[in-house]
């Protein structure tokens, strides 16, 4: 079932005063209700963009407390991107920043990733301690097909050689994702 639009609008909002926060080293905001899908423990990521250029993106799979609660986390983490250290987000930034949530189903472990549907289902991929996720638009926005999709998650995301997806020992798993932006 779709997330009403309330519910959007009120995890956007959260994600933005969260980024604001972090960036302006204010205070992060509090959830104000944990009804519905806001009090659901899911896994999310908070992707961060500006004029189109990735300025941030922080994700988990793991919960461990309400979605909203999650969300917060997530914005702020996101405005504080490792990859970004020598040019963090910027005050300035803020009015142009394009915020953008994803709300996920449930990891499903798959016996066959090349079985994937491109452009529906994300992929996590776990080898020995290395790790690596895409989410689902990634495939399409880079028009890779399937086996392109886990190939360079394994080597681009992982640290793994481009095939490690089919070999023993590596787990894949799928997800979906529910996406919207502000």
């Amino acid at each position: 079932m779709p997330i009403p639009d309330e519910d959007r609008a009120e995890l956007l909002r959260l994600a933005r005063a969260a980024v604001e926060a972090v960036v302006t080293d204010a205070s992060p905001p509090a959830p104000q209700r944990l009804g519905g899908v806001l009090g659901e423990l899911r896994g999310c990521f908070v992707t961060l963009t500006n004029c189109g250029n990735l300025r941030g993106c922080i994700g988990t799979f793991h919960p461990d407390r309400p979605l909203a609660e999650m969300i917060v986390q997530m914005a702020g983490a996101s405005a504080r991107d490792s990859r970004f250290f020598a040019n963090p987000v910027a005050p300035q930034e803020l009015p142009e920043l394009t915020i953008e949530v994803s709300v996920l189903s449930p990891l499903a472990k798959t016996a066959e990733p090349a079985k994937l549907q491109v452009g529906k289902h994300g992929i996590y991929v776990i080898r020995g301690n290395r790790a690596g996720c895409f989410l689902p638009e990634v495939a399409t926005d880079m028009g890779w097909t399937a086996e392109e999709f886990l190939s360079q998650c394994c080597a681009g995301k992982a640290g793994l050689y481009p095939d490690a997806w089919r070999q023993p020992g590596t787990v894949v798993f799928l997800f979906t994702s529910e996406k919207f932006d502000h």
